[in-house]
């Protein structure tokens, strides 16, 4: 009834295919696609119920709603910047979850993180400009996945983290995003909307 894809990026506009043809639905938990993969995948919602998500966590998905309902109540005074670690053979940086949260932070002030976005600093950089988002990649030993969103303004600063050790509790979130997507019509869904926070 149910697929769940965590191959590669560049085999999920197949398996999505397939499930098109055989009108199965799909659960993507696979990152790091490029637009042009994007663009071949998404087109199938009108086909088949799609969830697709940067991370399967329910605390993670805890963490964007925090962080989107955050970025609304601090507003435009807080600088913003995302850090996240995993291990050392992680074939992606920024991982889909750093790039979600971005992406949050982004909407929620009204702007394009292709605008925006700020990959690491190096060297003199010169002052950090008030729109920008910073976004860190660190990689070593055997992180499951952690990840840190800091709102800074002068005299406060406050840092919403989530620290994945297991992980059991992705497999166990795209468990529920398989029970819960073969009951639902076509269309593109995340876990946000698994768990009912949209």
């Amino acid at each position: 009834d149910v697929v769940l894809d965590f191959s590669f990026h560049n085999a999920t506009a197949a398996v999505a295919a397939l499930c098109a043809v055989h009108k199965k639905a799909l659960v993507i938990g696979t990152t790091g696609h490029s637009e042009a993969e994007q663009s071949q995948i998404a087109p199938l919602q009108s086909q088949i119920p799609i969830v697709w998500s940067a991370n399967y966590s329910t605390g993670v998905n805890a963490l964007f709603w925090l962080t989107r309902k955050t970025a609304e109540i601090l507003g435009p005074g807080f600088d913003l910047e995302v850090v996240e670690m995993h291990h050392r053979l992680k074939q992606d940086a920024p991982s889909g979850t750093a790039r979600a949260l971005a992406e949050i932070l982004a909407r929620a002030r009204g702007q394009a993180l292709a605008q925006v976005a700020r990959h690491g600093r190096h060297g003199i950089t010169g002052e950090r400009q008030p729109a920008e988002i910073g976004v860190h990649s660190l990689r070593g030993g055997d992180v499951v996945g952690d990840h840190t969103v800091i709102f800074a303004a002068n005299g406060e600063r406050l840092e919403l983290t989530h620290k994945a050790s297991s992980r059991e509790t992705f497999a166990n979130g795209a468990l529920r995003a398989a029970q819960w997507v073969v009951r639902q019509k076509p269309g593109l869904y995340d876990m946000q909307d698994v768990l009912g926070l949209k």
